[in-house]
C-alpha cells in the first residue's frame, strides 16, 4: 500500500475510534503518535494509541550532506566523466578540490546536526579508504560511507562508526542483478544498515542502473517493481541522477517524481541542485518523500549556493514536521 492510501485509511479509522477529524491527502512519510508504542508499521508508520491526544508526525525532506573522496582529497566530480578516466584519473573533470580534509567536512556536518548523509570514495585507494575512516571517527553515527563495499569488509566500515554502508557494484555485477550477494550482504550487515544505491542514466528511454563508478550500464532498470522488490532487502535508497550529476544545470525532475512515487522506504536524490528553487523543486516533484543532497553548487564546494541558506531551508522542512490532531 502507498504512503497516501496508507496515511488516509489510518487517519479516517482514528476518527472513527477518537472522534478526531480525518487527514486527507497527505503525502509525506508520517508516523501517528501520543504516547506508547503499540504497533510498528511497514514503511515507517507508527501508530501510539491510548490518550486523547494523537499527532501526525510527517518526516520532513532533509537536506543530506556528501563527502565525495578522490584520492584522499575531497573534491566534487562530473559524475559522467568517470566512465571516461583512466587510472591516473587525467579523464576526470573535477569542479572543486577542497583543503579541508574529509574529517572537517564531517565535523563540519555534526554541528549542523544533520544525519544521514553520505561518504563516497571515487576508488578503494588507501588514501580514499584512510580518510573516509577520518571522517567516520569525526561523526560516528552520522554518516553512510559507499565505494567498494562487499561482505568482507562492510563491517568494519560499521565498527569504524558508518550507520550504513553504501552499495551498488557487488550487488549489481556483470549488468545483472545478484540476488544471492545481496541476500548475503543482508544476512552480515543487516538490512537496517544497508543502503542500495540506485544511481541511473537514461537509456533508451528509461533509467538503468550504472555500476563501476557509474561508467557501465547494467540491464536493471528503476521502475515500481524493482523499487518494491528492493526494499525488501535495504533501509534507504540512494540515487545519484548521473546525466545531470556534478554540471550545475537542474535537477531530473522526472527521476525526482519517479522515486516519489514508487520509493516505499526513504530514498535521497544527488544531481544537478543549482539554486534554491531546486530543492523546493524536489520537495514538489517527489511529493515531500525524497530527500536531498547537494554536492557542487555549495559554497563549500567552490558554487554560488550558500551552504547556511541550505542549513535554514533544511530547518523550516522539519519545523513543519509535527501536526497536531484536534
Amino acid at each position: 500500500m502507498r504512503a497516501s492510501s496508507f496515511c488516509n485509511n489510518l487517519s479516517t479509522e482514528l476518527s472513527a475510534r477518537h472522534s478526531i477529524t480525518p487527514v486527507h491527502g497527505c503525502s509525506r512519510r508520517c508516523k501517528f503518535g501520543a504516547t506508547s508504542p503499540s504497533t510498528n508499521f511497514k514503511m515507517g508508520f507508527f501508530f501510539w494509541a491510548g490518550t486523547r491526544r494523537l499527532s501526525i508526525h510527517c518526516a520532513a525532506v532533509r537536506f543530506r550532506p556528501c563527502i565525495d573522496i578522490h584520492k584522499g582529497k575531497v573534491k566534487q566530480i562530473v559524475g559522467s566523466t568517470l566512465r571516461d578516466s583512466s587510472e591516473d584519473g587525467s579523464g576526470l573533470v573535477t569542479n572543486f578540490e577542497s583543503d579541508m580534509s574529509a574529517a572537517q567536512f564531517a565535523n563540519l556536518y555534526k554541528e549542523d546536526d544533520l544525519t544521514g548523509g553520505h561518504v563516497i570514495m571515487l576508488g578503494a585507494d588507501p588514501l580514499s579508504k584512510a580518510a573516509a575512516t577520518e571522517a567516520l571517527h569525526a561523526y560516528p553515527g552520522g554518516l553512510q560511507v559507499g565505494g567498494g563495499i562487499n561482505t568482507e569488509n562492510c563491517l568494519s566500515y560499521i565498527e569504524e562508526g558508518a550507520s550504513h554502508v553504501i552499495v551498488t557494484s557487488f550487488v549489481f555485477s556483470d549488468g545483472q542483478m545478484d540476488l544471492e550477494r545481496l541476500k548475503d550482504l543482508v544476512h552480515v550487515v543487516g538490512k537496517q544498515r544497508l543502503v542500495l544505491d540506485l544511481s541511473c542514466r537514461k537509456k533508451d528511454g528509461r533509467y538503468a542502473i550504472v555500476t563501476d563508478r557509474w561508467q557501465k550500464f547494467t540491464e536493471v532498470y528503476l521502475d515500481e517493481k524493482i523499487l518494491e522488490f528492493l526494499a525488501s532487502f535495504a533501509d534507504e535508497f540512494l540515487v545519484h541522477g548521473v546525466d545531470v550529476e556534478g554540471k550545475k544545470l537542474g535537477i531530473d525532475e522526472e527521476l525526482v517524481q519517479l522515486l516519489g512515487e514508487h520509493s516505499p522506504i526513504p530514498v535521497t536524490y544527488a544531481g544537478g541542485v543549482t539554486v534554491m528553487e531546486d530543492l523546493e523543486k524536489i520537495k514538489t516533484a517527489g511529493k515531500g518523500r525524497v530527500d536531498v543532497t547537494v554536492g557542487s553548487a555549495l559554497d563549500i564546494f567552490g558554487g554560488n549556493l550558500p551552504y547556511r541558506d541550505v542549513i535554514v531551508w533544511h530547518a523550516q522542512q522539519q519545523l513543519q514536521q509535527e501536526v497536531p490532531i484536534v
